[in-house]
């Protein structure tokens, strides 16, 4: 059977003759002006992966935005899709992206802290206030803790901030611009004239061996100071245990509400954390340190890079990396993730990050004020740290206190201290017209409880059997002014935005509990049945501990509760 078969003319196309439409490139296309922008922002400095966050805050920093062809002219500067730095710069708060088809953002930016003490002093009325007499070329937004609690209410403008901020005092200063101010601090000639880098020397010339060093540690307990509490000397025992090569991290990214100590001890003696700093890394053989610092203290990140500059050659490589604003990125392995340049999202465990953390190595994570104690405590020996302590406790603790006292503040107290001497002793006594109703003994997290519970000493192991922890030890004080239920709601509502949404058990249950906690009635049950979820499934500390304020409010504060039959 034959077929018939069209001729066709050789080696041409059957559809030729006809009009062709003209050619469209495929995929998004590369301003060339934005191309040159990017270049010259980023110089010589290298295209790695892990650097792609800093380079978001060049763009940050000069165009006060971060606009969408600055997004794909950085993408293909590059080697990334755009996918990738798309998703990495919407993750923090610090990057204000613009979208194609969206107006620009306002050239100035004015941030007004709402967590829980810079609430409880007038926030929330200050950023009404702000919100109608800013006038034009000013945006006016709320923000998460900005770690200046015992200064509050605080107003950011720029990298700039305002203590205990009023609306005038907020224009005035949106007006005048200015530099950064930098506190008064011992620079490295003042630190070494007072002894300070001969505990490292000795170190490093194998005249104070490892092992006599990690002995003191631990005779002296010392703890890590950042929230977790593990035993330093069994940390770094832990990562030197790994094959190397080995890196270590610190995180300097304090973002519990109600927290502000670690910035306390890099604006004062930064060369004390610097020098426990070096140590820890000779003594697990780290190459390099990366110091994560978070966006919100500017002033110690350029005390840290002038400070850094002076140190003599040799030891590790260091690197600062500085957050975004996501605090998350508190959270260890979410850390690592950050510092690697992608969206801080938290790591199933194990492996854990002395087996396997930045960039897949084993890896050191200690806390800015453990690592500031390591020469006080290993010079003036671990009978000197335990000789400190209140009620059989024993060291010593940095409490950042807020609220309605006299005088707030980062307070150095004896471990183990009760919040009726922290305020009497420390805080000199209420503020006046105030008095002692409840207390947070440690931050957004920690939970709530009554002014009758003022004999529980605050320190590790001391608080959990009443469904609270120390953490970080940031002690927020409330007065019979303050409403319990709407200081868990404000928690509450900061959980729900800083979440990370990994994990649908604290992405939704932060919302439900929102939506349930707006409510004039609770609903007890279904609030502890959610809350008991959370602490269950939640991939990491954020959904796990989210609910401590709600359950603590519910369990110690019956009188600001109508029967749950009341509701409408």
């Amino acid at each position: 059977m034959s077929h018939d078969v069209l001729p066709v003319r050789p080696f041409e196309h059957p559809g030729a003759g006809r009009r062709r439409a003209k050619s469209t490139p495929k995929g998004r296309q590369i301003d060339p002006a934005a191309t040159q922008e990017i270049e010259r922002l980023l110089g010589d400095r290298p295209r790695r992966r892990d650097l792609l966050i800093e380079h978001l805050h060049l763009i940050q920093d000069k165009y006060h935005q971060i606009s969408a062809v600055h997004l794909a002219a950085l993408a293909d500067e590059m080697k990334l899709s755009f996918a990738e730095v798309f998703e990495t710069a919407t993750f923090y708060a610090h990057f204000d992206v613009v979208k194609e088809g969206e107006a620009d953002i306002a050239p100035l930016t004015i941030r007004i802290c709402d967590s829980l003490t810079c609430a409880m002093l007038g926030a929330n009325e200050l950023l009404r206030q702000l919100e109608g007499s800013a006038g034009p070329g000013i945006r006016v937004v709320r923000a998460p803790c900005v770690g200046r609690c015992d200064t509050a209410p605080v107003a950011e403008i720029g990298h700039r901030f305002v203590d205990q901020a009023t609306e005038a005092s907020v224009l005035a200063a949106a007006r005048g611009g200015g530099n950064l101010d930098l506190p008064d601090y011992v620079d490295y000639d003042a630190y070494v004239a007072g002894g300070g880098y001969a505990l490292l020397g000795r170190v490093r010339s194998g005249d104070l061996p490892k092992a006599e060093l990690l002995k003191e540690l631990d005779d002296a307990s010392l703890r890590g100071l950042g929230g977790a509490g593990f035993p330093t000397g069994r940390k770094w025992r832990a990562v030197l245990g790994e094959p190397g090569p080995r890196l270590m991290a610190v995180n300097a990214d304090e973002g519990e509400p109600g927290t502000f100590k670690d910035r306390w001890y890099l604006d004062r003696d930064p060369h004390r954390f610097l020098e426990g700093m070096l140590i820890g890394a000779h003594v697990v053989e780290a190459s390099d340190v990366y110091i994560y610092l978070r966006d919100e203290y500017p002033a110690s990140r350029e005390i840290l890079e002038r400070e850094i500059a002076k140190l003599p050659a040799g030891g590790p490589a260091l690197h600062m990396r500085r957050g975004a604003g996501a605090y998350i990125c508190g959270e260890e392995s979410a850390l690592l993730e950050s510092i690697e340049g992608k969206r801080g999202l938290p790591r199933r465990k194990p492996p854990y990050p002395f087996q396997a953390g930045l960039f897949g190595l084993p890896t050191l994570i200690n806390n800015v004020e453990t690592l500031w104690w390591v020469r006080d405590i290993v010079e003036k020996g671990a009978d000197w740290w335990k000789a400190h302590g209140r009620h059989g406790r024993q060291g010593l603790r940095s409490y950042s206190v807020s609220g309605r006292v006299k005088h707030p503040g980062v307070k150095l107290a004896p471990a183990g201290i009760t919040v009726r001497e922290l305020i009497d002793d420390f805080c000199g006594g209420m503020a006046d017209g105030h008095t002692f109703y409840a207390y947070l003994p440690g931050g957004a997290s920690g939970g709530i409880l009554p002014a009758s519970m003022d004999d529980i000493p605050l320190d590790f192991g001391t608080l959990e059997k009443y469904g609270c922890f120390i953490g970080s030890a940031a002690v927020i004080i409330m007065s019979e002014q303050d409403s319990v239920k709407d200081a868990a709601l404000n928690l509450m509502r900061f959980f729900e935005d800083e979440s990370c949404g990994q994990c649908t058990p604290c992405r939704v249950g932060t919302q439900k509990a929102v939506l349930l906690m707006e409510k004039r009635v609770w609903n007890r049950e279904l609030l502890v049945e959610l809350s008991q979820v959370m602490r269950d499934a939640s991939i990491c500390g954020l959904g796990q501990a989210a609910a401590n304020p709600v359950t603590a409010v519910m369990t110690y504060f019956p009188e600001q509760f109508m029967p749950h039959e009341a509701a409408e």
